[in-house]
């Protein structure tokens, strides 16, 4: 044989030994965890750990890593593990995880993706997103603290979100003197914790992630444990199929692929069931049905599709079906409802407003939704149900959705990305909380749209108009009512039908049980706009007055109108000159503090970004003001 033919053997040897070891590696399961539990528990040490263990570390990292190591002052140890998860320059400085930190490490037996969540109580919100897709939880202890607050809220997350198996690894053992007692007594404590709030199983494992005992093999330090130590257990721990992947066909659509007009796919990734050529489908909430033509994917046409895989589906009908919709089986719909009981995770540091309305994403759809005082909120040390107003930062609580349409849903112990959503903050565009729908009401039900033969714009015709909102927000003693008045005078003498709606009247009636918290102040406006918008139904021209000082509430009733029928006009006048007018002695009273919650001195006012019109009442009267109105709504 010759070199030639030698070089030639050892390239196909290689190649072959490289393509085998990659249909092996492309095969392996996934094993998707995450590490929780207090404050400097010594999660990241851990993570840092197996993944020096497991060899997923080059040599260029290492080089860093053992630089870093020495530079932070780590005592006893050559290399500080926690380093190579702890990425932030905030965290490296004090110590702590602040971020989700995901990392991937692979071997023989299974590839994982670990996600190290912080301990720190403020940071809980990261927590829920990094366990929000977790097959397993690691909760990490001292064992010099034993079970903690944090412990006790990360356990209940866990057991919330649904994650099937958990890990309870005793950790730092080796500042205990290795002492089963200490062991023993940490996990009798987490077992009646664990069994107050449903968590029936766990696996107990005593560890040291600065020493690396029972992290990969058996520990001498620790003879008195002969189970299984944590990473084999990690890549033989049996993932049981889900709901999801058992259960009936369901596919959000995230895009309608249309590259041409002789194709027309809608793409998303299935989120429960399998799906072949030829099976029924229904489209909610339309309700229109059809038959899989093709499954398309990057490779080519699939024979069957299941949960988790990101397809496109052609149908053999041309059906109306957008983004935010979901693709079922035929005979096994979603239900679709507007009203629903949802456990709420606040995860901002603004307390929730009851009525205010917020951005809810569930799967690929976005739409409007308010959200009830809550039922209860919860004591994660006691599982205690605590009556609540509000819910703040890491509160965990009960409480009514409503949305401003119908939408598909699963409840969340049957289909994660169907029943889980987050709320979010239509002005900041912050992620507000972590939801899980519970149930749907029965009102959502059992309440139907009763059909009218007048409609709306007969209502207009009968009246010669156009439908419309005056809006007139502005501070107390801004002038919003002289205004107000004096518009519907001169609309009246030019035949209109009008209304007049303001913010004082409508608090002897209708509004007479609302006080003037930032609650009660949503819960006021939110009513108003429902009733302008009853009488813009009607064919009325309505004007209001009303402080109405939030952003979100005067979003919320333009949000009800149609386009171009809501008019805020911004009665701007300066504090100072409010105050001094002061007819009704209001700000006298706010000031001496007999007057809570008054807007301008105790409560923000929160001036337009936007308004269709701007009226200075330190440069026009209110005769002018009126005019410039009314030549707005009628060029």
């Amino acid at each position: 044989m010759t070199t030639q033919d030698t070089i030639y053997k050892t390239d196909a040897l290689i190649a072959e030994n490289i393509d085998a070891y990659l249909e092996t590696h492309q095969h392996k399961s996934m094993l998707r965890f995450i590490t929780c539990g207090s404050v400097d528990d010594g999660k990241s040490t851990l993570i840092g750990r197996l993944l020096y263990d497991s060899k997923m570390i080059f040599e260029d990292q290492l080089a860093t890593l053992e630089a870093d190591s020495k530079r932070v002052g780590t005592q006893g140890q050559e290399i500080d593990f926690a380093l190579l998860v702890d990425g932030l320059a905030a965290e490296r400085e004090q110590g702590i995880t602040i971020d989700v930190a995901y990392r991937f490490f692979s071997t023989e037996k299974r590839k994982f993706i670990v996600a190290d969540t912080p301990g720190h109580e403020q940071y809980t919100r990261n927590m829920v997103t990094g366990a929000s897709a977790a097959d397993l939880a690691v909760i990490l202890i001292d064992a010099r603290k034993g079970v903690l607050t944090q412990t006790r809220r990360h356990s209940y997350l866990v057991h919330l979100l649904g994650i099937r198996h958990v890990v309870l690894a005793v950790n730092k053992m080796d500042l205990v003197g290795y002492d089963q007692a200490v062991f023993d007594q940490i996990v009798a404590d987490y077992r009646a914790f664990a069994d107050s709030i449903g968590i029936t199983e766990f696996t107990a494992i005593p560890i040291s992630g600065y020493k690396g005992d029972n992290i990969t093999t058996q520990s001498e330090n620790m003879p008195w444990y002969t189970d299984t130590p944590l990473l084999p257990h990690l890549e033989t721990v049996t993932l049981d199929d889900t709901i999801e992947q058992t259960g009936p066909f369901r596919m959000p659509v995230q895009l309608v692929n249309r590259p041409n007009l002789d194709f027309r796919g809608f793409s998303g990734m299935i989120a429960g069931g399998q799906v072949r050529p030829g099976d029924a489908i229904r489209v909610l909430p339309s309700g229109k049905t059809s038959t899989i033509a093709r499954i398309v994917t990057l490779g080519g046409d699939k024979d069957v599709a299941v949960a988790g895989e990101s397809v496109t589906l052609t149908l053999t009908d041309e059906i109306d079906c957008s983004r935010g919709q979901v693709i079922v089986a035929a005979q096994s719909p979603l239900e679709v409802a507007d009203q629903f009981e949802s456990t709420l995770v606040w995860m901002d540091e603004v307390e929730m407003v009851p009525g205010r309305a917020y951005w809810l994403k569930i799967g690929t759809q976005t739409v409007s939704a308010t959200v009830q005082p809550p039922k209860y909120e919860v004591n994660v040390n006691t599982q205690e149900h605590m009556a609540s107003k509000t819910l703040d930062l890491n509160a965990i609580g009960v409480a009514n959705i409503t949305t401003d349409r119908e939408i598909p849903f699963a409840p969340y112990a049957e289909n994660r990305d169907l029943g889980g959503f987050i709320l979010i903050d239509k002005i900041t565009n912050h992620t507000v909380a972590a939801g899980l729908i519970n149930f749907a009401l029965r009102r959502a039900q059992n309440i139907h749209w009763q059909a009218t033969d007048i409609g709306r714009d007969h209502h207009a015709s009968m009246k010669h108009q156009k439908p419309a909102v005056l809006w007139l927000t502005g501070l107390s003693g801004s002038g919003k009512s002289t205004i107000a008045n004096i518009v519907e005078k001169k609309l009246a003498r030019m035949n209109r039908h009008t209304f007049l709606l303001d913010g004082d009247n409508v608090r002897h009636g209708l509004n007479k049980d609302l006080g003037f918290t930032e609650t009660d102040r949503v819960e006021n406006i939110r009513r108003v706009g429902e009733v302008a918008k009853l009488m813009t139904d009607a064919g009325l021209i309505v004007i209001t007055a009303f402080i109405s000082p939030f952003r979100s509430e005067r979003d919320m009733v333009r949000g009800m109108m149609q386009p171009g029928e809501f008019v805020e006009v911004f009665v701007d006048t300066p504090l100072e000159v409010a105050e001094s007018r002061d007819v009704k002695g209001l700000y006298a009273k706010a000031r001496a503090g007999q007057l809570k919650n008054f807007t301008g001195i105790d409560s923000p006012y929160e001036a337009p970004d936007a308004a269709e019109l701007r009226i200075d009442t330190t440069e026009m009267s209110p005769e002018e003001a009126a005019d410039l109105i009314i030549a707005r709504l009628i060029p």
